[in-house]
């Protein structure tokens, strides 16, 4: 479980800087194309999301995190480049 753990964290934090430069980069120029790749960037970065915070909290006891390192992990879910060093550091 750590294994997939450690893949969807990585994803996750891809799919959250793809959604950002897709706010950021594509939305003032190109606002069709910002609204066609909006659902499905949106979409997979939400799966991956509840992905990251349940494997987390099912991992919480087999890795043996306590309350710091635990609110930590779930607070770099939220940070870009949150979940890179989450995967570098803890796991």
């Amino acid at each position: 479980m750590l294994k997939i753990f450690k893949i969807t964290a990585i994803l996750e934090g891809i799919s959250y800087l793809v959604l950002f430069s897709n706010m950021l980069f594509v939305k003032p120029n190109h606002i069709e194309l910002y609204k066609t790749l909006l659902y499905p960037i949106g979409m997979s970065h939400g799966i991956l999301f509840m992905g990251y915070v349940l494997l987390a909290f099912l991992l919480k006891s087999a890795q043996n995190w306590d309350f710091k390192n635990f609110s930590f992990i779930l607070i770099a879910s939220v940070l870009p480049f949150g979940t890179f060093y989450v995967e570098k550091k803890y796991l």
